[in-house]
C-alpha cells in the first residue's frame, strides 16, 4: 500500500491522472446532448432525460463494482452500515443533486456554456473547504481567483459583442450552476469517508444507488426513452458516458484519498478547456466556442482557478 500511495502522490502521476480524468468529463458535455438526439429526447423532456442520466450511471455503478471486485479478488460491498450510509450520502450530493440538474441544465444551454458554468464547481469547494469543513485557510489569491472566475462565468453569458446585453437562461445555465453546488460538497465529503471505506465501494455504490433513485423518480413522473433508430450508435454512446462517470470519478476518488483537495482540483481548470473545445469541434458550435467572448471567458476561468491556488513563494507544487 505504501508504494501504491507514493506513486499516487508524485506530481507527474497527479497531472496524468488528473488530465484523463477532465478530458474524460469534459467529452461528457458533447456526448450527452448526442444523446438526446439518439434517443429522441426534447429539451423540455424533463423526467426522460432523468431517466437516460439513471441508466447510465446504474451501468456506471455495476462497472465500477465489477472492476474492483476483479482487482481485491472478492465481491465488494460496503463494510458497514456507516460504509452503507456514507455511500447514500455521497449519491445524494453527487449523483442525485448534482446530475439531476446538470442533465436539466444542459438540455437548455449550449455544451460550451454549459463547460463554461461547471468549472464554478471549483469556487465552491473552495469556499465549502474554508468555511464549512475548515480543512483550507482563504487567502487574497483565493478570492481573487474567485472573482476571475466569476466573471469568467458571466461573460460567456453576453449574446452578441454588445457588453450591455446580459442574458442568465435559469432553466439552462441556471441548473448547471445548481448542479456544481452540490458536486462541490462531494471532495471534503469523499477525504472524509476514504478513510474507512475504498474508493471502488464509494464510487460505485454512490452510482449503483444514485441511478436507481433517478430512474424511479423519472418512472414515477411519466419517463419514457424511445428505441434509436441508430441503435449500435446510441447503445455504444450511453455506454461510453457509463464509463467516463466510472473511470474518470474512481480514479480522482484514488486521488483525492491520498492527497489534499486542493492538490488535486487545482487541474480541474482543464475540465472546461476540453468540454469547451470538444463541445465546439462535435456539435459545431464553434461561433459560440470561438467568439471572442467565448475564448476570454475560457481564459478567465483558467486564470481564476490557478490564482486561487497560488501562494507568494511556492506555485502549485514547485519552490
Amino acid at each position: 500500500m505504501e508504494e501504491n500511495e507514493s506513486i499516487w502522490t508524485k506530481t507527474y502521476f497527479i497531472i496524468l491522472i488528473a488530465t484523463i480524468c477532465c478530458m474524460l468529463w469534459g467529452s461528457a458535455f458533447p456526448c450527452i446532448k448526442l444523446g438526446y438526439e439518439f434517443f429522441n429526447i426534447s429539451s423540455d423532456a424533463t423526467a426522460a432525460q432523468i431517466l437516460f442520466a439513471g441508466i447510465r450511471f446504474v451501468i456506471s455503478g455495476v462497472m465500477v463494482i465489477i472492476a474492483g471486485t476483479f482487482l481485491n479478488r472478492k465481491f465488494l460491498f460496503p463494510n458497514s452500515l456507516k460504509s452503507f450510509l456514507y455511500c447514500l450520502l455521497l449519491c445524494l450530493f453527487q449523483t442525485v443533486g448534482q446530475y439531476i440538474f446538470f442533465y436539466i441544465g444542459l438540455a437548455h444551454t449550449s455544451g460550451s456554456n454549459g463547460a463554461i458554468v461547471e468549472a464554478t464547481n471549483t469556487f465552491f469547494t473552495i469556499l465549502w473547504a474554508c468555511y464549512i469543513f475548515k480543512t483550507e485557510k482563504i487567502s487574497f489569491w483565493k478570492i481573487a481567483g474567485c472573482f476571475v472566475g466569476f466573471a469568467g462565468v458571466c461573460l460567456i453569458e453576453l449574446h452578441g459583442t454588445n457588453l450591455s446585453e446580459f442574458k442568465f437562461n435559469l432553466l439552462g445555465d441556471g441548473f448547471v450552476l445548481i448542479s456544481c453546488l452540490f458536486a462541490s460538497f462531494v471532495p471534503s465529503l469523499l477525504k472524509q469517508f476514504s478513510k474507512i471505506e475504498t474508493p471502488f465501494v464509494l464510487s460505485g455504490y454512490q452510482f449503483l444507488f444514485g441511478g436507481l433513485i433517478m430512474i424511479l423518480a423519472a418512472l414515477l413522473f411519466g419517463g419514457k426513452i424511445s428505441t434509436p433508430a441508430e441503435t449500435a450508435q446510441a447503445y455504444s454512446l450511453l455506454f461510453y458516458l457509463a464509463f467516463i462517470s466510472a473511470c474518470a470519478y474512481t480514479l480522482w476518488s484514488l486521488l483525492m484519498k491520498v492527497n489534499d483537495v486542493s492538490k488535486v482540483a487545482v487541474f480541474g481548470f482543464i475540465n472546461p478547456v476540453f468540454g469547451f473545445l470538444l463541445s465546439a469541434i462535435v456539435l459545431g458550435e464553434a461561433s459560440t466556442a470561438f467568439s471572442w467572448t467565448g475564448i476570454f471567458s475560457l481564459l478567465l476561468v483558467s486564470l481564476g482557478i490557478v490564482l486561487v491556488y497560488f501562494k507568494k513563494k511556492k506555485f502549485l507544487f514547485f519552490p
